[in-house]
């Protein structure tokens, strides 16, 4: 993976901080859509989240679980980098 300095930083069930770098993004459906992995390394797990609006109208992003959407969402990011391929 190339050198990224996109980050966003979610927190997990126990309020910990985890940084994730985003790789690329894209807009389906009025959708936003994020690529982004945990490391910037060749070995780094790679994953789609969504953009989801919270009830303060805050954006949030939540991981995309549904198979469908997911197989849709990671063909396109296929096409927009050469970089490296995402496979379910």
């Amino acid at each position: 993976m190339g050198k990224n300095d996109n980050k966003i930083f979610l927190y997990d069930e126990e309020d910990n901080e985890i940084e994730l770098y985003v790789l690329e993004q894209t807009t389906l459906a009025g959708r936003n859509y994020l690529l982004a992995a945990d490391s910037q390394d060749e070995d780094g797990v790679v994953m789609i989240m969504k953009e989801v609006k919270a009830e303060d109208d805050m954006v949030s992003y939540e991981f995309v679980e549904d198979d469908e959407e997911l197989k849709i969402i990671s063909g396109i990011f296929n096409e927009l980098t050469d970089e490296f391929e995402v496979s379910l």
